[in-house]
């Protein structure tokens, strides 16, 4: 299958890049200067499309700076919203299949339960406000699109918290770690995996079951402190850096996004309709850490 996918360099994107390679997918990779969520109009966006002739779409790339979103609502809307919505838009009128990532922030965060795909949206913040309405402009484009609400991303690539726990590893004998916030760690690799699969489902179906929204993230929920207790257990046990993780509130560590207290997705709906159903974020975790301490090595 041939699959166009909006972003070059972000962490689901280079994901998408070395797992379609490995399933026989040609990952046709669109971004800056070709492709601007922010300025390429939807003409273009259909004329870059017809062009790369894929099989479907991934509409992936997205202004991912939580905190500079509050600064910079425009730049986030117009990014997180607009430009999805223009891309549907275009895929729709080249009657190709979208899937379109999302985020846990279009929750209000509240709460102990694992959120379902029914439950009411309510983001805190400009981040999570600005991929709401990019999910909503995709559905409102495309009959034939799936949006997979993700949380919790690492990877080998990019900068996250797998990367800033074994840096800050490096040079400290103790970090804090917000402890009351809870989620699904989830591999950008794993979420490559499944979106392929539902890429691939839309590609080659057309039951109106396929489209709408899904959750889609590792299994098993942890906080952030326990999160970097495991990094640290999995670096050492493989003789990189190692620290001690000292315990703290969300009130200790204020940011200007209110972060979720509860990012936990239920995976249900995905796993029925799509058959996708990513692993447990613990054997997920060490493939990621072994690489990126390669990497280091280098």
């Amino acid at each position: 299958m041939r699959i166009a996918v909006s972003g070059r360099t972000g962490q689901v994107v280079t994901s998408l890049i070395e797992r379609g390679a490995l399933r026989g997918h040609e990952i046709v990779a669109l971004g800056r200067p070709e492709l601007d969520l922010a300025e390429t109009s939807g003409s273009a966006m259909r004329a870059l499309l017809a062009s790369a002739a894929p099989d479907a779409v991934v509409s992936a790339a997205a202004f991912t700076a939580v905190d500079r979103a509050e600064s910079e609502p425009d730049a986030a809307f117009a990014v997180n919203a607009e430009g999805p919505g223009r891309l549907a838009e275009a895929a729709a009128a080249l009657n190709l299949p979208v899937v379109h990532l999302s985020t846990d922030y279009v929750f209000s965060g509240e709460g102990a339960q694992a959120w379902r795909e029914d439950d009411p949206t309510g983001p805190q913040g400009v981040y999570g406000a600005s991929k709401l309405a990019g999910e909503q402009a995709v559905l409102a484009a495309h009959p034939h699109a799936a949006i997979l609400r993700t949380a919790w991303v690492y990877s080998p690539f990019g900068a996250n918290f797998v990367r800033t726990m074994l840096r800050l590893a490096e040079a400290r004998e103790e970090v804090a770690v917000v402890a009351d916030q809870r989620g699904n760690p989830t591999s950008a690799l794993d979420i490559a995996d499944g979106t392929l699969a539902v890429a691939a489902n839309l590609a080659h179906g057309h039951d109106p079951a396929l489209a709408g929204v899904f959750h889609m993230a590792g299994a098993g929920d942890v906080s952030w402190a326990g999160f970097a207790e495991a990094i640290f257990a999995e670096s050492a046990r493989r003789g990189g850096p190692t620290a001690r993780v000292r315990p703290i509130a969300t009130a200790e560590y204020p940011t200007p996004a209110r972060r979720p207290g509860n990012s936990r997705l239920d995976c249900a709906k995905i796993a029925r309709i799509h058959g996708v159903r990513l692993p447990d974020w613990r054997s997920s975790l060490p493939v990621v850490i072994e690489r990126l301490l390669e990497g280091h090595e280098q």
